[in-house]
């Protein structure tokens, strides 16, 4: 029996879906029939009848005795609902609570009762009587006749996240945002690493800068180097070990094998090419840090593992920190390595030898159990990871830096790598997350990165989520949530399908953001969420409310008539930039490198629509120049009609003084607008016609921030934000 449309709709707003949505445009869509059972069916409904999927509801939909996961608040008495029978009796019924910190509270629900609407086919309510903590707490209520207790975890949280008491006095904070890998180094690899960030972080303070932003440090594919976009990671958990700075790791100065090769003629010859290198190579790179790498591992294992030393030890407590998360991703990356030795084009566990197609089979057990200093090898690159960028942030907080590093969360994993991998059911594998149709990208985007599993996330009371904020918070400030619209929907798309067949799927942001909060309090982290695309209007307060900065990129902020809102206007609680990793520099904008490359790999359908957004261009630039000369920013030395006004230091610093004498409690530059670069380092829509990930900054650092004009741009900079307080 065909489903009914009214049954199906049903169904799925009851599971979460939106059965249509509205673009930013205004323009309102239906999702079709086809979309809605593809995406009850990857939730665990069953669509083949009618009888079917109700029975599937029902069951999904249970309602549970007690809840998974209650939340409240530090200043509230918790109330806990029970749906019990009517003939349940009260007195059968007591309760335990063990607090994070270890306290211990117990108590009688037939005393405690709040009000009781069984006969309604509501819940029993009844309060711990007590204030907790913040934190995570666990219940247990026991009842008459039965032998294990019901058991839910109790999320405490603040109404807020955290901010750092400079930024809640008012003090107006500024630093560039890098891709790591452009940095340039007379030490590097061929890659900026963590001592070229450590460089950079202590001359940034020295020019006045309270934090110095990252693009995703996450896990990619080592054995298949040239995967390099830090948006598709292969996991979220773990970091990017070709930022390891080789040099800065102690064993080197034990082990004359590496030292010898590293001083070969041949190995300095190639060093030589990838630092002088324009673009990041990064199949070089990897070989360069793995021919030294596994010595250094060596090195280590005689020194400190088999005589078990205090090193040895902190290795040892990472190890068993990081748990079976970790050691997964390990096992990834040795048996991805293994395998690419024989075939190249091993691209992701999807074309492994099946027997090693997920972490759980036997014969990776197999693997883990006969390779173990194999394995040992990638655990100790994500120790040596983690502890230089600890270092890198105890170096900035030793400057005196309000922030110091301020980390970015990619919002999802790639389908081919370690976390999926080792999924246990935490993502859904048939769907993947992008974005509807808009006037930026008009067929939609799919980006290839399967969601977390609202069921299975809140069945095990969020721990997956938890960990994730977990890992990314250590050693930073402040923690950048890309699409952070992500918390409240979700752009569902069915495997195989274009991205204009999707759908939204809505979580509870209310319990996400309550534990972001709490992680943010814990890790004394600053939250900036990229607020871009499809905003809808119930997220704006959400987010608001939940202490958490806005993303106010200048070029976006335009009024009806294409003139821009002045950064005066925009709203404190902010971090505004002029440029993105995903935009043109700002050089390249002004000129209309990118139109003009756009147009040449072919991403405009015709030449009038090539002349049209140079026109558009034209009309901005012109905008922009009235709106930074009606502020009295715009030197007489610049002229007034964007025809004949190239991009000059001048303009290129009335700009950045535009943006600093804004509203925004943050303020984030890029270098290579300071050294007017052309070529961006991403083309959205792109994958062979350009480089991406890969451009390298034109200056080392060494130079770079020693430059005169660069100095007197970070003073300005400095002495704006400071009279803006």
């Amino acid at each position: 029996m065909e489903i009914e449309q009214d049954c199906l709709l049903a169904v799925a707003r009851q599971a979460g879906i939106a059965e249509r949505y509205t673009s930013n445009l205004g323009k309102e869509s239906v999702v079709s029939r086809q979309t809605l059972e593809y995406l009850l069916n990857a939730l665990g409904y069953e669509t083949q009848s009618q009888e079917a999927l109700l029975h599937s509801a029902e069951r999904i939909h249970k309602q549970p005795i007690l809840e998974p996961v209650l939340f409240g608040q530090a200043d509230q008495v918790i109330e806990v609902p029970l749906h019990l029978g009517s003939s349940a009796r009260e007195s059968d019924f007591q309760w335990t609570l063990e607090t994070e910190q270890g306290e211990r509270y117990e108590g009688y629900l037939q005393s405690q009762i709040v009000s009781d609407a069984r006969d309604e086919g509501g819940p029993l309510v009844f309060s711990l009587s007590t204030v907790l903590p913040m934190g995570y707490h666990t219940l247990f209520v026991l009842r008459k006749g039965r032998q294990s207790p019901y058991q839910a975890r109790i999320i405490v949280a603040p109404p807020a996240c955290f901010k750092q008491p400079a930024l809640q006095q008012g003090k107006k904070l500024w630093g560039p945002s890098v891709q790591l890998y452009t940095l340039r180094s007379q030490q590097n690899w061929g890659i900026g690493d963590f001592g070229d960030l450590k460089r950079l972080v202590i001359k940034m303070a020295e020019l006045g800068a309270n934090f110095v932003g990252l693009n995703p440090i996450h896990a990619l594919f080592p054995a298949y180097p040239e995967s390099a976009s830090p948006y598709s990671p292969s996991s979220r958990r773990w970091m990017n070990i070709l930022y390891i700075d080789v040099s800065a790791i102690p064993e080197l100065s034990d082990c004359p094998e590496a030292q010898q090769r590293i001083s070969s003629p041949d190995f300095c010859q190639r060093l030589s090419a990838v630092r002088a290198s324009e673009w990041v190579q990064y199949t070089d790179v990897t070989a360069l840090k793995m021919s030294i790498l596994p010595l250094l591992y060596a090195t280590f294992k005689h020194q400190h593992l088999d005589s078990l030393t205090e090193r040895g030890q902190a290795f040892h407590d990472f190890v068993e920190q990081g748990g079976e998360s970790l050691l997964s991703q390990a096992a990834f990356d040795a048996i991805h390595a293994d395998l690419c030795e024989q075939d190249a084009d091993i691209w992701g566990w999807q074309v492994f030898p099946e027997h090693y197609r997920h972490f759980h089979c036997a014969a990776v057990q197999d693997y883990l159990r006969e390779n173990q200093e194999r394995i040992n090898l990638y655990l100790y690159m994500q120790w040596i990871a983690d502890e230089q960028i600890q270092e890198v942030q105890r170096a900035a907080e030793a400057q005196g830096m309000v922030i110091g590093l301020y980390r970015d969360l990619a919002v999802g994993v790639a389908e081919s790598g370690a976390e999926v991998w080792a999924d246990q059911g935490d993502l859904l594998l048939d769907v993947s997350v992008g974005a509807p149709p808009d006037e930026l990208g008009p067929l939609g985007q799919n980006w290839g990165l399967p969601p977390l599993n609202p069921l299975t996330l809140r069945h095990q009371a969020y721990e997956p989520f938890i960990q994730l904020l977990r890992a990314n918070m250590k050693s930073c400030g402040a923690l950048r949530i890309d699409h952070i619209l992500g918390l409240l929907r979700l752009w569902w798309i069915p495997r195989g399908e274009k991205a204009t067949e999707g759908a939204y799927f809505y979580y509870r942001v209310h319990e996400l953001l309550a534990i972001l909060a709490l992680e943010s309090h814990r890790h004394q982290c600053s939250i900036i969420g990229e607020d871009l695309g499809t905003v809808p209007q119930e997220i704006v307060a959400l987010l608001a409310d939940a202490g958490i900065y806005s993303y106010k990129i200048f070029f976006f902020q335009t009024a009806e008539d294409g003139g821009y809102f002045s950064p005066a206007h925009y709203t404190v609680q902010s971090m505004s930039v002029l440029c993105t990793h995903d935009m043109p520099t700002l050089r390249g904008f002004w000129h209309c490198l990118d139109l003009k490359m756009g147009h040449d790999i072919g991403l405009y359908p015709d030449e009038a629509q090539f002349k049209f957004r140079m026109d558009v261009r034209l009309h901005h630039k012109q905008a922009i120049l009235d709106s930074i000369a009606g502020h009295g920013l715009l030197p007489e030395s610049v002229g007034r009609d964007a025809m004949t006004v190239p991009m000059s230091d001048a303009l290129c610093e009335a700009m950045h003084l535009h943006m600093a004498a804004g509203a925004s409690a943050l303020m984030s530059v890029q270098l290579e607008d300071w050294l007017q670069m052309d070529n961006p380092v991403n083309i959205p829509g792109t994958v062979e016609e350009y480089p991406n990930w890969r451009r390298k900054l034109s200056q080392p650092l060494e130079t770079l921030l020693s430059q005169p004009e660069i100095q007197r741009l970070a003073a300005r900079i400095s002495a704006m934000r400071a009279q803006q307080r």
